[in-house]
């Protein structure tokens, strides 16, 4: 039995994206206890924080599931990788540091479906409440939360070009794409502050570690929900090897991820029941959607020749290096500032969308290597578009009653018609870019996938054989009221009591843009709506 140490109000399992924040809110009352459980360790590896570290992150078992997804022959049945943070902070911890919130109508969409509280008007102050903009007054941000969000410290004259060249073809020159509008093309937003990265364990986590009413315990497994009846009681977990259980007397929340908060539920006999029986796992609730509904942005790379030695790939090499990391040391300035995507552009692929449907990650480098950021040798540049709002829907359920086994994740990335239609049309605007002035003057030629891969068709080919994951998974625990929703708009687990999931995996469908910001206010909003009902 647990002892009287073992007993708080909320656990929170995941200290990642959504964990650290609602471990940082629920503790403002004095008067509540959390336990937030985290089966990674402390963010003390130095590549954590330097922004350009997350090249390596990307690939490091000490902070990373590295998770592959299974077979599909959509994609020719390579498995792709699915990096999710292992570690304080979670994937705030390891991703690309984009501030991206989406677009307004992804929200009014949300609410459309009838979950109420969720449209653009209800979330923006929740957007701002978590925000600390740097030099901005603007009515759309916010200042003084723990969340330090600013604008990239270093330019290059290879982007510029970009900007100015997509300026010439049509698209706006725009300096908030999370502001009035989000057309056009500009400096990604960064959550960094001071050079640094700045993920939830350092904004929300660390400023509340020191209230005596948060206990963090790290690497620490979750292996199962307990429960008494229909409401849960609290978390069985592994530390060191030992079983260990704590119980909740408020709620437990599942703020583990869209791979990780389904295969916990289903670890705990929730879900469908022809999943669980055939792993053994006796039906505690049947819940249909549990692990339904997967959705991820999926983006394929051009990748083109630069004529002048200007680009990353030699500035990461011997002297030119050492230099970097000497101005980094002394200024928090130069290379080892920059993120995965430096430049945006969020375009339309046709004038009939309502918003744009096409997202471009553009940076001064290309890769060799890509699953290992290995760079070229030759100057070069990679331009990547990813379709938005994509159709196509996948999986992920467990693959065993283990709670240590990954559990089987099944996109189905470009099995819908319209996603393939809308990448080849982001890849014809990308060439677009290449071709045309000032750019062209820097492009010694399209290297991938060349001028020998032309029809849609083609193209199509070349992003099933090389397309990777922009790292968004959503929506496999969804919010709703409908058969296939796993939680209510207060982000209840349907049927069940003391039970909630805080994470991206709520998510209806997927927004117009990075998931990080979207994911931080969801836990925003969730805790005010918890602390509103405990009151």
């Amino acid at each position: 039995m647990s002892s009287q140490a073992d007993s708080y109000d909320y656990i929170v399992v995941g200290a990642g994206s959504a964990g650290c924040v609602l471990a940082n809110r629920l503790t403002e009352d004095p008067s509540v206890r959390v336990l937030l459980l985290e089966a990674g360790g402390k963010d003390s590896n130095p590549w954590i924080h330097i922004p350009v570290g997350f090249a390596k992150t990307m690939a490091m078992p000490s902070v990373n599931w590295l998770f592959d997804t299974e077979p599909d022959p959509y994609t020719y049945n390579r498995p792709i990788p699915i990096p999710r943070g292992r570690v304080l902070g979670g994937s705030s911890s390891i991703n690309g540091m984009l501030y991206v919130r989406g677009h307004r109508l992804d929200y009014d969409g949300w609410a459309q479906f009838g979950n109420r509280g969720w449209s653009y008007d209800d979330v923006l102050p929740y957007f701002k409440k978590s925000e600390n903009r740097e030099n901005s007054n603007s009515e759309f941000h916010g200042a003084g939360g723990p969340l330090n969000v600013a604008d990239m410290i270093e330019s290059h004259e290879l982007l510029d070009a970009v900007v100015e060249t997509a300026e010439g073809l049509g698209y706006p020159r725009n300096p908030d794409y999370n502001g009035a509008e989000q057309d056009g093309f500009g400096y990604y937003q960064v959550t960094q502050k001071d050079g640094r990265r700045n993920s939830t364990a350092v904004a929300f986590l660390n400023p509340a570690r020191n209230r005596p009413n948060l206990h963090v315990e790290t690497d620490a497994h979750a292996k199962r929900i307990t429960f008494d009846g229909t409401r849960a009681t609290g978390i069985v977990y592994d530390k060191a090897g030992v079983e260990k259980e704590a119980r909740a007397g408020l709620e437990v929340v599942l703020s583990a991820g869209a791979v990780q908060s389904p295969q916990l539920l289903e670890l705990s006999g929730v879900g469908r029941p022809d999943v669980l029986e055939q792993h053994g796992i006796d039906v505690r609730h049947e819940l249909a959607g549990v692990g339904r509904n997967y959705q991820d942005h999926y983006i394929c790379r051009l990748v083109a020749r630069i004529n002048r030695p200007i680009t990353l790939n030699e500035q990461t090499r011997g002297l030119s290096m050492v230099k970097e990391a000497f101005k980094y040391a002394v200024g928090r300035r130069g290379i080892l500032t920059f993120t995965a995507g430096i430049v945006y552009g969020f375009v339309r692929s046709r004038p009939e969308v309502a918003s744009p449907d096409v997202q471009f990650h553009i940076a001064h480098a290309s890769f060799k290597d890509p699953k290992k950021r290995i760079f070229d040798r030759e100057p070069g540049m990679t331009i990547g578009p990813c379709q938005l709002r994509p159709e196509s829907r996948g999986s992920i359920h467990i693959k065993s009653a283990d709670p240590f086994e990954a559990p089987a994740i099944r996109p189905n990335f470009l099995s819908e018609e319209t996603d393939r239609a809308t990448l080849a049309a982001g890849m014809r605007i990308g060439r677009k870019l290449i071709s045309a002035a000032p750019l062209s003057q820097y492009v010694e030629a399209e290297t991938v996938p060349g001028p020998d891969c032309a029809t849609d068709d083609e193209l199509i080919d070349f992003a099933r054989q090389t397309g990777a994951t922009l790292y968004h998974p959503v929506g496999t625990c969804k919010m709703g009221s409908d058969p296939m929703a796993v939680v209510s708009d207060q982000l209840k687990v349907h049927g069940l009591e003391g039970l909630r999931v805080v994470d991206a995996s709520i998510m209806p469908t997927l927004v117009s843009g990075n998931t990080n910001a979207p994911t931080i206010m969801i836990a925003e909003k969730a805790a005010d709506m918890m602390k509103a009902e405990h009151r």
